[in-house]
């Protein structure tokens, strides 16, 4: 005859034994699931960028760099004038001339770049019509100005988790389920165009006839910037 002890302890074994599956089939059971949601808007291009150039050859290196310097040094001058611009030196190389035969050296040329950048479109294309007298057109572009940038990313971040959510409940409801939970969630940008060498949608019209100089007429136009939300979630199924 057992024990009342050993009896206690052998009903309390069975009884937890009993309650393992009742506590298994209770618990929630999940699904994986990966979506994607993509949000996007037209971005206008406010950030204007001009690379202005002095380019010459002489035989003598010394009197070719005075030239060079001495033309760029007057346009430094007269851009800093324009307080909407912002003005950098861009780079500056010299190189040989060779004879036909590749051997002997009959010159030197040098050339130089000036780059201005403003969001004060009117303003840059003034000062580039009046710098295009003793420069070269190296090249025009466009992009999306830092602040701008951010601004449009923060609205876009937002509306793209908004579209995230609004999916995952969309596969939740399609399961059958109770409900979900993110467990993991990546955001990225794309579409903000970055200024580099080319000179696109520009005409040169002779907007100051009177003094000699040509304003180029811009068309910056707009960029297509998106907001991309990857993700997975887990779908509590009933």
């Amino acid at each position: 005859m057992l024990s009342p002890r050993r009896s206690a302890t052998l009903l309390l074994a069975a009884g937890l034994l009993a309650s393992v599956p009742a506590l298994a089939s209770e618990a929630p059971r999940y699904n994986q699931i990966s979506l994607r949601a993509e949000v996007s808007k037209e971005v206008a291009r406010d950030l204007m960028v001009v690379t202005l150039y002095t380019e010459s050859q002489n035989v003598d290196p010394g009197k070719l760099a005075s030239e060079i310097t001495t033309t760029m040094n007057k346009a430094l001058d007269q851009a800093r004038a324009v307080k909407e611009v912002k003005l950098s030196q861009g780079s500056r190389n010299s190189y040989p001339i060779y004879d036909n035969k590749g051997q002997k050296i009959t010159g030197w040329r040098e050339r130089t770049e000036l780059r201005l950048e403003s969001s004060d479109f009117p303003a840059l294309s003034k000062l580039t019509g009046e710098l295009l007298q003793t420069l070269k057109m190296g090249s025009m572009d466009f992009a999306i100005a830092p602040a701008t940038r951010k601004t449009s990313e923060d609205a876009l971040l937002k509306d793209a988790v908004e579209a995230f959510k609004a999916r995952a409940q969309l596969a939740t409801e399609a399961l059958g389920g109770k409900g979900y939970k993110v467990v993991n969630l990546n955001l990225n940008s794309s579409g903000y165009p970055q200024p580099y060498a080319r000179a696109p949608m520009m005409k040169m019209a002779m907007a100051d006839a009177a003094e000699g100089a040509a304003t180029p007429t811009v068309e910056p136009g707009t960029s297509d910037v998106s907001m991309s939300a990857d993700g997975t979630i887990e779908v509590q199924l009933p």
